[in-house]
């Protein structure tokens, strides 16, 4: 699997690299500025970007408008997004086309190995990775003024969290100590209040949902 990383801070970035080839990745680029991420975006076809938001040389958000243009160029591509902080905007921007797997982490809320490299596989593969603290703020900006999102019961939205997280059923059921019964019966009202169409894919369902939270923002 070929992976372009973006990432300013030479520790960080090869502390990254290091890890990523030693689950298997193959690193195509590994930069440190915008102009740098999108020649590689453009050069390399990976088969997913890693890139923080803020990169040389202004340190705004050349990192999310580089992986912007090359989903432009290139619809789809699986893009990770780490950042020092919840950017509503910049995450509301990426999931705005619902297409192909897109993440959004917090950089010091990532605490192993395994849950970061299982986040850039499960992006890879169409799916989403999605820091809780990054969903909560976007459903809770859209539960202040959102009518059908309001119309859900306060177990409803936990569930929500949990499927925008990429979880499947079963592994909401885990986390909530339920049957996976309950859970597909609170994922039917969910879709059913929201007005989405009811899938068993799961990555497409999680991308309804956050297409729908983006929905006239």
């Amino acid at each position: 699997m070929r992976v372009v990383l973006a990432e300013d801070l030479f520790l960080l970035r090869d502390g990254l690299v290091r890890l990523l080839e030693a689950y298997g990745f193959e690193i195509a680029a590994a930069v440190e500025s915008g102009p740098q991420l999108d020649r590689a975006l453009a050069e390399s076809a990976p088969d997913v970007a890693v890139v923080d938001v803020r990169l040389p040389p202004t340190h705004t958000d050349e990192g999310l408008q580089c992986a912007l243009r090359a989903r432009e160029d290139r619809p789809g591509l699986p893009v990770l997004v780490l950042s020092q902080h919840v950017e509503q905007l910049y995450a509301r921007e990426l999931l705005a086309d619902g297409m192909g797997g897109v993440g959004y982490l917090l950089k010091d809320r990532v605490f192993d190995a395994e849950q970061f490299v299982d986040a850039v596989r499960r992006v890879a593969a169409g799916g989403t990775a999605m820091d809780p603290q990054v969903i909560q703020q976007l459903l809770s900006r859209r539960a202040a003024d959102d009518r059908p999102l309001a119309r859900l019961t306060a177990r409803e939205l936990e569930v929500l969290e949990l499927m925008a997280q990429g979880r499947s059923n079963a592994a909401i059921a885990t986390q909530l100590v339920v049957t996976e019964r309950a859970i597909a019966k609170h994922t039917s009202n969910i879709f059913a209040k929201l007005g989405l169409e009811v899938s068993d894919d799961d990555n497409r369902r999680v991308l309804a949902v956050l297409a729908y939270l983006d929905h006239g923002r």
